[in-house]
């Protein structure tokens, strides 16, 4: 039986291919897929659960009837797989996988590749055939910006703290960059390039052992070797697959910056530097090949741009040129609905607003750093995030756009929050009050993530970076004009939402949250109008984020233990009879 109504809901389901069958035909069709596939990846398992949960073990029983049919002909049959075989491009099929098609004119983009993108030599070679397909597809890759290997700037602060205790070994960094240099045998000048630069970071890091210092200067210097190896094996691949392309550290093409190294900010000058450079000097059918994350001070020294820095370097290149589109190139598919690891049927998000994606990474999604989308947004350049594992997925859109009607576009979170409730013991009025409150914060360098205030008081949270106990400072400060709760273990959820709708919004979320027990201390809009954010006990909140996610997202709620309709623009909801 229920085979039978699986039958029955994939005729239901399909109707464009099922119409006029019967299931006989759906299984032939379904075989003859197997068997071309078994055939052309006779090691792939890929399809096999799909295959063996709909029809039971295909390999074992498929039907007589889809198997006379495909060999009826056996000519026939294997000049249809040697063709399907043939539409395998050499570059990793990326093209007749995503069937993509080409472009009706060329549109100028500039794409950006993160550290777990070009992990490795295999990892180098997918994305190198992946910017020759989209080239072919008609985006001409104006810059490519590419970050450290892997996890080289981890290693390379760990051989920084290594030094300073009196020990200098960066083998694993040798070893991880020349074996992908001996994997491409790469011409002899991009090998003694690439040594030079790894002789360069051992001599810096003596250096450190030596004078017992690694001063924020030095540090910056010492990261840089991540990015500076990485941009000329990229570029050296591309030119091997016949794409010309030529490495540039960033100051090279006018990334400047301050002097506030480990953090450092872009300065004015450099949007027409950038501009002056690439469309006077680099002919645009070169791939310039640019190391992200890193530039120059006006004194010539290597300053890194802080977390996003490679995305700033993308972001920046794109606007300073006013390119089309800005890819950024990542290990997941676009923005998704939620953190995959808390919700497994997180969705990706076709489209968001600058607002919106801001919003997303204050609150901890791994998207763009806000500093990086200014340049774009002062353009209103669009960012499309996607995935370099998966570049046939349209990944997501970040532009101007008004309201899309959607209630709400995303959850996230932050784990590990302390939250601070100061009570005014004073007779302050509300401005006396809250400067007195700010200042001591200031004083103290604490940043605040979600606030909520009235006359004589306010709450707020602090992150886990800015840990306070009740030994600190500040609330010593703070002590001698109100009283202070310090609350730990606690976390910020956050709906990025259509705050127009927010009553729509909040009946939902307290309804699932009044179900499941969930006590909200805190509740929190946000000036930018595009989010709601709630302070809960941290354990609840893998709890409520999956049931938010139910209702949001998934289209079913449970409320007051009876599942509700979601019905949709508007949130209705409808108890079952």
């Amino acid at each position: 039986p229920e085979r039978k109504k699986e039958k029955n809901q994939i005729i239901t389901s399909c109707p464009r291919c099922c119409k006029g069958s019967n299931i006989e035909l759906i299984m032939i069709n379904y075989s003859l897929l197997y068997l071309i596939t078994a055939v052309i990846f006779p090691n792939s398992h890929a399809f096999a659960p799909h295959f063996s949960g709909l029809f039971g073990n295909l390999r074992g029983s498929v039907s007589h009837t889809a198997t006379t049919l495909l060999f009826a002909d056996g000519g026939k049959a294997h000049a249809a797989i040697e063709s399907y075989k043939s539409g395998i491009s050499e570059s990793r099929g990326v093209n007749s996988i995503n069937g993509d098609e080409k472009l009706p004119k060329v549109m100028n983009v500039v794409m950006k590749f993160g550290g777990s993108s070009i992990a490795n030599a295999e990892r180098i070679d997918e994305v190198s055939h992946l910017i020759k397909n989209q080239i072919a597809l008609g985006y001409q890759a104006r810059a490519v910006i590419c970050s450290a290997m892997g996890k080289t700037t981890n290693s390379l602060l760990s051989a920084g703290d290594f030094a300073l205790e009196g020990k200098v070994n960066i083998d694993a960094i040798r070893t991880l960059h020349m074996a992908a240099i001996n994997e491409f045998n790469f011409p002899e000048h991009t090998r003694k390039e690439v040594s030079e630069l790894l002789d360069e970071c051992e001599d810096l890091l003596n250096g450190v052992r030596l004078l017992q210092e690694l001063s924020p200067k030095s540090l910056d210097q010492l990261v840089s070797y991540g990015e500076r190896c990485s941009v000329r094996i990229v570029a050296a691949r591309l030119n091997q697959l016949g794409i010309p392309a030529q490495a540039f550290d960033a100051w090279d093409l006018g990334m400047f910056t301050d002097s506030n190294f480990g953090d450092a900010r872009v300065l004015d000058k450099t949007a027409e530097a950038i501009k002056s450079i690439m469309n006077g000097r680099i002919d645009p059918n070169i791939v310039a090949v640019v190391t992200g994350f890193i530039a120059h001070d006006p004194n010539g020294k290597i300053t890194t741009l802080g977390r996003g820095g490679s995305d700033l370097t993308a972001t920046t290149i794109g606007a300073a040129l006013d390119l089309d589109e800005i890819q950024v190139w990542k290990d997941v598919d676009g923005i998704l609905s939620t953190d995959p690891r808390i919700v497994p049927q997180a969705i990706p998000v076709p489209d968001v607003s600058y607002e919106e994606a801001s919003e997303l990474a204050y609150f901890g999604a791994q998207v763009l750093h806000p500093i990086a989308m200014q340049p774009a947004m002062k353009k209103n350049i669009p960012v499309r995030v996607k995935n370099s594992y998966n570049p046939s997925h349209e990944g997501t859109v970040i532009q101007r756009r008004e309201s899309q009607g959607r209630l709400v576009t995303a959850i996230t979170c932050k784990r590990d929050v302390t939250l601070l409730d100061i009570v005014s013991t004073r007779m302050l009025g509300a401005y006396g009050f809250l400067s007195t409150v700010f200042r001591s914060f200031e004083k103290h360098k604490l940043s605040v993530d979600v606030l909520a205030s009235s006359e004589v008081s306010v709450s707020l949270t602090l992150d886990k970076k800015q840990k306070i106990s009740q030994q600190s400072e500040i609330l010593g400060d703070l002590s001698k004009f109100a009283e202070v709760s310090l609350k730990q273990k606690r976390a910020i959820l956050t709906l990025i939402a259509d705050v127009d709708r927010s009553s729509d919004v909040l009946a939902t979320v307290f309804r699932v949250f009044a179900t499941r027990g969930i006590k909200v201390e805190m509740l929190s809009q946000g000036a930018s109008k595009v989010n709601i954010s709630f302070v809960l006990h941290e354990e609840q909140l893998v709890d409520a984020m999956i049931h938010l996610h139910k209702c949001f997202f998934e289209d079913r709620c449970i409320v007051d233990n009876e599942t509700l309709a979601e019905k949709k623009p508007s949130v209705k909801l409808v108890q079952n009879p």
